[in-house]
């Protein structure tokens, strides 16, 4: 059996921020933390972070620290995303060009390009920087969708290794098995459906909640990669509340709240987003209770 080149945790970093800059050194902590958790990776400057509000300047730092950090340890995943082809390339070439062992590249938001601009935008991508690329799909956030018959083309590319699913839909992990091959590295997006998504074939996830808890999150992923359901499932039972109130307001609001409130880093997000309602707070306070952090 093939082994994917990426599997297990990956923690989708958050970028921690101090009156408002970006806070190096509990950046540097809080990779160390994962390291020491078990995870099997890490990815900067995705989503979780808040990529879409960093300066260009700020973003290469943040994928420099992390790689700095790391040290070779686990493999580093930079965010290099971006709806203007030329800028992702730009960015890739970047996270190569500092030792980041991959790529993860969201399909193009806003403006909205059919099947044959995403399979053109992955490409050029692919022709241009010698690094493996992993296709982020989340229609929830660009309002693209990348269809499992794209997927299959671009698996034929070199540099075009697997797909982070932020879908939800786990029969999804199933078709790209059958149509990608067995080195197509299959991850998922969704904390909530890890579990299910292993079970069709796929190898981790890029985690939210592996912030928060990345001793349990890797427990949980070792458990389910190996074929040990009962404690797999132990594990999700434990985890599942916290992984729906982490997104109870805009993410990673909730996140650094959780993070801030183990004494990680401080809970400050950039515009447009804002600190979690109240709400919010209190059903994290709840998930992580009933998860045994605090």
């Amino acid at each position: 059996m093939v082994q994917p080149l990426f599997k297990g945790v990956l923690p989708a970093l958050v970028t921690p921020f101090k009156d408002g800059k970006v806070d190096e050194d509990a950046f540097i902590s809080l990779v160390e933390r994962q390291i020491a958790g078990g995870v099997h990776g890490l990815v900067p400057v995705g989503t979780t972070g808040e990529t879409s509000t960093l300066s260009h300047e700020e973003h290469r730092r943040v994928v420099e620290l992390c790689v700095q950090t790391a040290r070779g340890r686990v493999p580093v995943v930079a965010g290099a995303g971006s709806n203007s082809t030329d800028e992702a390339i730009e960015l890739a070439r970047h996270a190569k060009t500092i030792g980041a062992d991959g790529a993860l590249i969201v399909t193009p938001y806003y403006n909205r390009p059919s099947q044959a601009g995403l399979y053109a935008h992955y490409k050029a991508i692919n022709d241009a920087v010698q690094l493996p690329v992993l296709v982020y799909n989340v229609p929830s956030r660009t309002s693209v969708d990348i269809a499992n018959e794209t997927l299959a083309e671009l698996a034929k590319l070199p540099n075009i290794v697997g797909v982070k699913d932020a879908t939800g839909d786990l029969v999804r992990a199933s078709v790209q098995r059958i149509t990608c091959g067995e080195d197509w590295v299959m991850l998922s997006g969704d904390d909530p459906t890890g579990l299910g998504y292993i079970a069709h074939g796929g190898h981790g996830c890029i985690s939210v909640t592996a912030n928060v808890a990345p001793d349990i999150v890797s427990t949980f992923y070792n458990d389910a990669l190996s074929g040990q359901w009962a404690g797999a499932l132990q594990g999700q039972d434990r985890l599942v509340r916290l992984h729906k109130a982490l997104f109870t307001d805009a993410s990673p609001g909730p996140t650094k709240f959780a993070m801030a409130r183990l004494g990680l880093c401080g809970e400050e997000v950039r515009l447009p987003l804002t600190p979690p309602s109240e709400a919010s707070r209190a059903e994290v306070l709840a998930a992580m209770r009933d998860a045994g952090l605090i």
